[in-house]
């Protein structure tokens, strides 16, 4: 006994099983004309009729995806003759009626993004998983710095940006930067408070004091046959009228915020970025400064040993039970999706954000989502492309098969019926 295997194959054996009871039908009604005319003559409308809508049919459908019976009957096998054009239509109905601008961005504002995320971090299970997604990958990254040829690629990758970097004009733009809005002053008063307090301590005065004394022990005189010395005197006379002189200049150039000291170290602190900017001779020694630091085997013995302390430490933490970059992760998580949680504003910000950015996106992809529709149907086998369709709506065109029999079959029994009453009028 026959067993379909499909609902495609099912729903085909059900259509044309009623085409063949409406021709065992229609013999059947030839067989009983003599004995039952006008029975016979009903029952062979009915089944003439019901052939003729099943069989219209059975074409109809064949139709959409191949020749009928292998004919060339023009305008058959629709589907394939017309898939370049069927794939660009359906192309453009997709992006028309669903990936419109207006369509995508209300749907990423009913979406709420930035809430499911605040939401989803928030859970400890979450958190955990994507710290330990984020230390996992971290650590085939990092594990691929033990291979040599990476090692030397960050080797050479490193040394080539240090040749193309400008040590002048970066020292004196970054000086600039540290000394702009007045900073130059704050640390020149810095600077001046740390060596009063310094000139200030018991242990410089009397190295000073012991260094004046050097320098003044050639002048001895004679008192009776023996030898005298200023030094010792002299020194610590000399050391607390430095000190107190130099503490004395310090508080003036504190107090007053036009000295000239002020003033001078402001033009020579000026001077000197536009030396390191722009002056030749300066940037010239920087240059010879960074040839030599690039050529010296100490700094290639350097970065060597900082990408092996980098993996190892960092293999050795990911490996632990309580690895502190994982907890940092994970606690890093939890606490944003907290943060998250408590700050609408922020929430409002995040989800402005992907409007913004999704509305460009849309416009940018959508034409190539329905040129991607379009080829790709056109790159189908036409086989392919007919089973394919043919699976997924078959199933459903057979009834049109079936409606034909019934339907075709009533129309027949009317007219016939219709005949006869006019006939008998």
């Amino acid at each position: 006994m026959f067993k379909p295997q499909t609902p495609l194959v099912r729903m085909k054996a059900v259509a044309s099983g009623l085409l063949l009871i409406a021709a065992c039908l229609y013999i059947t009604a030839l067989e009983l004309t003599h004995i039952y005319p006008t029975f016979a003559s009903y029952l062979k409308a009915f089944s003439e009729a019901a052939m003729v809508g099943a069989i219209a049919d059975w074409f109809a459908v064949t139709a959409l995806f191949r020749r009928p019976m292998g004919l060339p009957i023009p305008h058959t096998a629709i589907i394939p003759r017309n898939k370049a054009r069927i794939g660009s239509n359906l192309g453009d109905f997709i992006c028309t009626h669903f990936l419109s601008r207006e369509q995508v961005l209300a749907k990423v504002s009913e979406f709420d993004a930035a809430k499911r995320m605040s939401e989803w971090l928030s859970i400890p299970a979450n958190a955990t998983q994507l710290s330990g997604l984020a230390v996992s990958l971290a650590g085939h990254g990092v594990g691929a710095l033990r291979d040599e040829r990476v090692r030397q690629f960050v080797r050479t990758t490193a040394l080539a940006r240090l040749e193309q970097v400008d040590l002048a004009r970066m020292s004196g733009q970054l000086l600039e930067v540290l000394t702009d809005d007045g900073r130059a002053q704050e640390v020149l008063e810095g600077v001046l408070d740390k060596v009063d307090a310094m000139m200030q301590s018991e242990t410089t005065q009397q190295r000073i004091a012991q260094m004046i004394a050097a320098e003044l022990d050639v002048l001895r005189f004679s008192v009776f046959g023996k030898e005298f010395s200023f030094s010792g005197m002299a020194g610590n006379w000399s050391s607390d009228k430095l000190v107190r002189k130099i503490s004395t200049v310090i508080s003036e150039v504190n107090a007053d915020p036009e000295h000239e000291l002020r003033k001078a170290f402001d033009e020579q602190l000026h001077t000197l970025i536009e030396k390191l900017k722009e002056d030749p001779a300066f940037r010239l020694r920087a240059s010879q400064l960074r040839a030599q630091l690039v050529q010296h085997p100490a700094l290639h013995g350097y970065l060597t040993g900082l990408v092996d302390d980098l993996v190892n430490w960092f293999e050795t933490d990911i490996r632990s039970d309580d690895s502190t970059l994982r907890l940092h992760l994970n606690s890093g998580v939890l606490k944003l999706g907290e943060a998250l949680r408590e700050a609408p504003a922020m929430r409002s910000w995040i989800n402005e954000q992907l409007l913004i950015a999704a509305g460009p996106m849309v416009e940018r992809y959508r034409a190539q989502i329905g040129n991607y529709i379009s080829e790709r149907i056109d790159a189908w086998n036409e086989h392919e492309l007919v089973e394919q369709l043919e699976a997924q709506v078959g199933k459903d065109l057979q009834f049109i098969r079936i409606n034909g029999t019934l339907v075709g079959g009533l129309a027949g029994l009317m007219i016939h019926g219709g005949t006869q009453l006019l006939a008998g009028v």
